[in-house]
């Protein structure tokens, strides 16, 4: 699916920077950014009931998958596979963003937000990892709601 299509039709502004694929979070340190927001990391785990979660946090900020099953009502996390991650999400490994629940036909996945990018701009994939979209927090919420996803700030 069209992505920046969806954003367009959703009304949500968006500013789009391509780029050399990165795969982690270190592999974009070299990639210079003329956009505003919080880079991001996101992880897509899920727990012993095979429900599934991405946690969507700042990317300077170290995941704390020991607490994080008490916050989000789960018990121990784990990273999916990759079967997963293509089967829910259309995904690849390295193109990991919230912005791939718009696959997620049956809404299986949980969107897990930090707070700290709350009022925010976000920087994340369009669903590849060959480039970067900004949006704001706010708006990225609007595209969870169309989506049908739960989400769960912490």
């Amino acid at each position: 699916m069209d992505i920046l299509g969806v954003l367009k039709e959703l009304n949500i502004e968006y500013k789009l920077q391509e780029h050399k694929a990165v795969y982690t979070v270190e592999d974009l340190q070299d990639v210079f950014l003329e956009m505003e927001g919080i880079g991001c990391k996101n992880l897509f785990l899920k727990d012993a009931k095979k429900n599934l979660f991405l946690y969507t946090l700042p990317d300077k900020k170290r995941a704390d998958l020991k607490t994080l099953p008490e916050k989000i009502n789960s018990k121990r996390l784990s990273f999916a596979n990759e079967n997963d991650l293509q089967e829910y999400l259309g995904l690849t490994p390295g193109s990991v963003t919230p912005l791939g629940i718009i696959n997620d036909n049956e809404q299986k996945v949980t969107v897990v937000l930090d707070k700290e990018l709350k009022n925010n701009k976000v920087l994340i994939h369009p669903n590849r990892n060959t480039a970067t979209v900004s949006i704001k927090y706010d708006d990225l919420i609007k595209f969870i709601k169309y989506c049908g996803n739960e989400y769960i700030e912490i």
